[in-house]
């Protein structure tokens, strides 16, 4: 073994023991507190599912001398964001590693998840901020600069969240966009490493606004054909539908679950991917939707809330139905000796699709991963925006996300994963424990729409004034809206 070998195995050696032993304490953190945001909210996620529904799925009428995001919009805005490479890499990725089992855990975890989606999303539109450009801002770091008053600490967030999103995350896009391509089209890795580097490039630092106008439509567009692609094939596959679900429930309470770790890996895996996906908890929606404006931030919570769930629940589990079709007739022992990529692009061609899947897969996996480019280009720039006005930082940050696109493209696909969830599970810790102290806001918030609601009146509008303390909340109150 050479001297490159032995530091190289080291390495991958260490950022997996930090991943494993950084996510048992997120585990107590996204699970425990999402417990807790459950129990307190008296389940919001289901017992409210309906109106959550209603606010997603109806809009909200513009006010006069304004114009007004609907609820409908911003919804597909955010089902954009969230459906992506974590849908259908990220799936195979959790049954390759945790067996079936996982996606039974992925559903446990959607609808923990769901309620602190709905904490967060709260909170974030609580303490957002208008800024000169006559926009809202918001996110943890304006949460906890606002809320807890500590900006030192905020600070220190949003260079979390730079690293999470516009790194990591965006490295997890480009590595599985161009393994995707390769596969399909048998190129070396950097041929489309250097492909995809230019073109994140060029949409960076020249056509990131013409590009994000596309996007705004196209995602929503190839999220539902997925989807429905997804829903052909196993409808085409109707009568081995029991048998996926026996295969879930096998994996996730049978004997299967009890040999060699397989429970504990099936819920690990479960929950990192499950959050990659849904993203509930981490800090990375309520700097999307703190920018909508509504007239109660509840509104926004239930949306995100039911979001969580189509995510999980739908889309990620007809991806799953797919993989699962294959894998039991192909690798029935769940000994799968290729890549997550791979194992997608073989269960679809095992289909109708024949030698077209690895390209259509391709075309998915490509678009999703420059949607979501944009996405967390866009909410890295608001944190270094944050920290410092100066625009040499945005040039250094542009660069920086430039040569990730690169490196991660040319990684292995199991460490560019490990990386983000690495980050990940930090943004969960810190980002549960802050809404730990803040959610008690959200839950007032909650309380004051439910009592609206009640009392007859149709579209609840919010004001600070029922906060125990409303320090730092500045876009709540009628002189403030003035």
């Amino acid at each position: 073994m050479s001297v490159f070998e032995a530091i190289s195995e080291t390495v991958l050696s260490g950022i997996d023991f930090v991943n494993t032993y950084v996510w048992y304490i997120a585990f107590v953190f996204l699970v425990g507190i999402g417990l807790y945001f459950t129990i307190r909210s008296r389940g919001v996620q289901i017992n409210n599912l309906g109106e959550a529904c209603r606010v997603a799925f109806t809009g909200i009428r513009a006010q006069k001398g304004k114009q007004t995001i609907s609820s409908f919009q911003a919804f597909c805005v955010s089902m954009g964001a969230r459906i992506g490479v974590g849908n259908i890499v990220g799936v195979a990725l959790a049954i390759v590693m945790g067996g079936p089992g996982a996606v039974f855990w992925m559903w446990i975890f959607a609808l923990i998840g769901a309620a602190t989606s709905f904490i967060e999303t709260t909170v974030g539109q609580i303490y957002k901020e208008k800024k000169s450009d006559g926009q809202f801002h918001g996110g943890p770091a304006f949460y906890i600069r606002n809320g807890l008053g500590k900006p030192k600490f905020a600070a220190f967030i949003a260079i979390l969240i730079i690293i999470t999103y516009g790194m990591m995350f965006i490295g997890v896009q480009a590595n599985s966009a161009t393994g995707a391509l390769n596969a399909a089209f048998g190129t070396e890795p950097i041929v489309f490493a250097v492909i995809t580097t230019i073109l994140a490039a060029i949409i960076i630092f020249g056509g990131i606004t013409r590009v994000a106008k596309v996007s705004t439509w196209m995602v929503p567009v190839m999220a539902i054909l997925w989807l429905l692609l997804c829903l052909v094939i196993v409808l085409v596959n109707f009568t081995q539908v029991s048998l996926v679900i026996q295969t879930i429930f096998s994996y996730a309470f049978g004997v299967q679950a009890f040999v060699g770790g397989g429970l504990g890996a099936a819920i690990m895996w479960g929950l990192k991917r499950g959050v990659f996906s849904n993203e509930a908890g981490i800090g990375s929606i309520p700097n999307v939707s703190s920018s909508a404006d509504v007239k109660h931030p509840v509104k926004q919570g239930l949306m995100q809330s039911v979001g969580v769930l189509i995510d999980t629940l739908v889309v990620c589990s007809a991806t799953a139905f797919v993989v699962i079709i294959y894998t039991n007739n192909f690798y029935p022992g769940y000994d799968i000796p290729v890549s997550p990529v791979v194992l997608v692009g073989d269960a679809l061609s095992s289909t109708f699709l024949g030698s077209a899947a690895p390209f259509i897969l391709s075309a998915f996996l490509f678009v999703f991963a420059f949607s979501s480019l944009i996405s967390y280009y866009s909410m890295s720039e608001t944190n270094v925006k944050f920290i410092t006005e100066r625009k040499e930082a945005i040039i250094v940050l542009r660069f920086v996300i430039v040569a990730m696109v690169f490196i991660a493209s040319m990684m292995e696909l199991i460490l560019a994963w490990a990386l983000a969830d690495i980050f990940q599970a930090l943004m969960g810790i810190f980002n549960m424990g802050v809404l730990f102290f803040l959610s008690k806001h959200a839950l007032t918030a909650f309380k004051d729409y439910l009592d609206q609601k009640a009392d007859g009146v149709e579209e609840p509008v919010f004001n600070a004034s029922v906060l125990s303390d409303k320090t730092g909340v500045t876009c709540w109150s009628e002189e403030q809206k003035k």
